[in-house]
């Protein structure tokens, strides 16, 4: 983590007079994050689950919904190390509650993701991988607010 911190902090300078530090360091792992969830979710949907439905014998789910059912715990993992340990470094909330808390924004995110990839691939026909994209700009605003006063919140606030 000491290394992505040192990567991000070389290039603050370029964005010290538009963006907190903080603010800085949320939309850099929140970039990093994205990304590895995007990329995630088009191995697994092309990949692993092949585009197919996947029967577990007592439901069928579609394939996007099926790779993002997959990719969710991994993009947790990343997203959750990396707010803890760069972006919401002074928080006074024990790890077990934010990790909770992490959990609670990250079950919201899910169903506004269900919910919008079902609109967007099964209602509107709108391509799996570019449905996943326009789904993250909503959960990411979402997110970055309740991290940054639930999850992560610092003393002051």
């Amino acid at each position: 983590m000491n290394i992505i911190k040192h990567i991000l902090d070389y290039f603050y300078p370029l964005f010290k007079k538009f963006l907190s530090r903080e603010l800085y360091y949320y939309l850099a792992c929140g970039t990093i994050n994205t990304l590895s969830d995007w990329f995630l979710y088009f191995i697994i949907y092309n990949y692993i689950v092949c585009k197919q439905m996947v029967d577990l014998g007592f439901v069928v789910i579609s394939a996007p919904i099926a790779a993002l059912i997959i990719v969710t715990p991994l993009t947790f993992t990343i997203g959750f190390l990396l707010s803890k340990f760069i972006t919401f470094r002074g928080s006074h909330v024990k790890t077990w509650r934010q990790i909770f808390r992490y959990a609670l924004i990250l079950a919201a995110n899910f169903a506004i993701s269900y919910l919008s990839m079902k609109i967007l691939c099964e209602a509107c026909h709108i391509w799996a991988t570019p449905s996943k994209m326009i789904t993250t700009i909503f959960t990411t605003i979402f997110s970055y607010l309740m991290q940054k006063h639930y999850s992560f919140r610092k003393r002051n606030e």
